[in-house]
This record gives C-alpha cells, structure tokens and sequence, in this order.
C-alpha cells in the first residue's frame, strides 16, 4: 500500500485568448463544422491570479504546480516560483498532436509531464480552491479520493455528451456493471455521498453502464492509470490527441478518472465541489464566493455575451474579499 503522505502536484492548463499570436495560428487551422472553436472556451476573466492564491492560502502544503500553455503567460507571473513548474505543450506533447486549440489533447497526455508525481490534481483554469484544504480531500493510501455515483449522460452541451458517451462506451467494452457492483458495493453506495446514492440506485435496471456523476470538477488523478488505458485504447487516445479542435469523435480526460472507479482504484469520500454557470448563477457565485460556502468552486464560463466587463470586474471584487493578498507567484 502506498503512503498517504506521498506528494502530490497540482495540473492546471491555460491559454490566453487576448494573445494576438495565439489568436492568428489559430485562424491558419479553420475548423469545420464538426469541430468546437467557440471563442468561448478561449475568453478571459482575468482571475487566474485567484487560483493561485487559493492554492497559496488554502493548500499550501501542495508539491509543485504544473502551469501548463502554449508558451506564453500572464505578465504578473513570478516564473521564479520554486513550486512553479511551467510547462509548453511541446515539452510533453508529441510533436505529431500539435499545435493544438482542443484542451481535450493537453489533457489525455499530461502523464507525459517529466517530473509530475504519481499522485496529482487537475484543474481547469475555472476551477478554484476557495477555502481549507487538507491532502486527504484528494488522496488516501495513494489512491484517488472520490464519489462514485451512476448517472445517465446529460448535458447542455452536444459536443461534451458525444465525449462523455465515447468514455462510457469504451468503459462498457472492459467492465460489467453488476461484476463491479458486487466487487466494490461499498464504494458506489456509501454513506458519505448523501443523496447522490438516489443516482446510483436508479440506475440499477440498466444492465450497463450509462455514465456517473460528474460534477465537472477538479480531479484527483493517477499517473498510471493514465498508461494503462493509453496501452488498452492507444487507436482513440491517439486519433483523440490529433484533432486541433475538439470534435464529437473525442474520448476526454474523464475516461481516466471512470477507469480508476471500475478498477476500484479510489476512496470513497463526501462532496466538496459545487459548479456554477455564470450566465445562471452569477449572483450565487458572488454569494458563495464571498463567504466562502464551497472548498471547492468551478465558476464556469456560459453562452452570454451581455455583461461580460461589468460581470468580470464585480466577480474579481468578491475573489478580492476572500483572497485580497499577493501570493508569492505574482511578481
């Protein structure tokens, strides 16, 4: 058995869609009517430098942190950082997946991180650490620290559920629901999920699997889970790893974090996470923020366009209340 006190990174990726250079090799790629290249996914709220003063603040015990982008980076950050380690996507990305304007390739390839712990933490740059931490919230006796609820595939988002399905049907070719079930009964229903075990019992009929809850979220992750399924499926990971754009074709990132439940790979522990949509939830997410109801909050970006500065400087205000300080990763 591993030890609890193993280290563990923190993965976070990033790209500036303001980067003018970004901007124009990203228009030499015009991607087709099957690809999602919204400017959207791209935008800039201009709160990175929160996450990682949350980090600083409420998970100061973490190893390193792996900033991952194309290359370039935010004018205020110390680079100098000991805990920082910047990472280009050609420093692990093979040359053949790039450039790249999908996060789909830079995700299904962070194993090939050199020097990232075994045991690491992956975030998107709108997931935030807005309150105390422990290592424990993540990982225990070397394994994943998570809830594994059954859940049908449901989203607003066609591209997302095709990626979500592309996981699951890969899923259902290696494990029977009912072997697992009966190997792992305590850790798909277990009281430290609450309600979300209302999913899972509703699912019974269903001889496969239909999805699992997701809570689009920070993800506790093993290297070697991420190797054993690039050996299983390399075809898809690799055809996945291609694609400039994301595409209704793709398998995610999710399908390491799905195998690790199936395996019996993970802790069982309670729900830490809440996910908001700015365009739905904006005054909640202030409210939240402000006294800080979640340890861990994904703001995530939505479909409007009304807004945007006069949402962006008030949701900054209230990331102030909480995080006013300099870390020590802004210059």
């Amino acid at each position: 058995m591993k030890k609890s006190n193993e280290k563990i990174d923190f993965v976070i990726i990033w790209v500036d869609g303001n980067d003018p250079k970004w901007q124009k090799e990203k228009a030499k790629y015009s991607p087709n009517k099957d690809t999602d290249s919204r400017n959207i996914r791209y935008r800039d709220w201009e709160n990175l430098k929160y996450w990682f003063r949350g980090v600083e603040k409420f998970a100061p015990w973490v190893n390193k942190i792996y900033f991952v982008t194309c290359g370039h980076y935010p004018e205020w950050l110390n680079k100098d950082n000991p805990k920082l380690v910047c990472i280009k996507h050609s420093d692990y990305m093979p040359k053949e997946y790039l450039p790249t304007f999908s996060s789909i390739p830079i995700e299904l390839n962070l194993h090939r991180i050199k020097g990232l712990s075994e045991q690491f933490v992956y975030f998107n740059d709108d997931m935030f650490i807005t309150d105390y931490v422990k290592k424990t919230d993540f990982f225990k006796d070397g394994k994943p620290v998570d809830i594994a609820a059954f859940n049908p595939i449901t989203y607003d988002d066609k591209t997302y559920i095709s990626n979500i399905y592309n996981d699951i049907f890969i899923i259902n070719k290696y494990f029977s629901k009912n072997d697992i079930l009966k190997k792992y009964t305590n850790k798909f229903l277990n009281i430290k999920y609450g309600k979300l075990n209302l999913r899972t019992l509703l699912c019974m009929p269903w001889s496969k699997i239909l999805g699992f809850y997701e809570p689009h979220h920070s993800n506790a992750l093993l290297k070697s889970t991420f190797e054993t399924v690039w050996k299983k499926e390399y075809s898809i990971l690799n055809e996945s790893s291609m694609h400039k754009f994301r595409t209704q074709n793709d398998v995610n990132q999710y399908i390491f974090k799905y195998w690790q439940f199936c395996t019996g790979n993970f802790i069982p522990g309670k729900n830490i996470k809440k996910v908001y949509k700015i365009d739905r939830d904006f005054e909640i997410i202030c409210d939240s923020l402000k006294k800080k109801k979640h340890k861990l909050l994904c703001i995530n970006d939505g479909e409007t366009k009304e807004n945007f500065e006069t949402q962006k400087k008030k949701l900054n205000e209230c990331f102030e209340i909480i995080l006013p300080e300099k870390s020590s990763f802004e210059k």
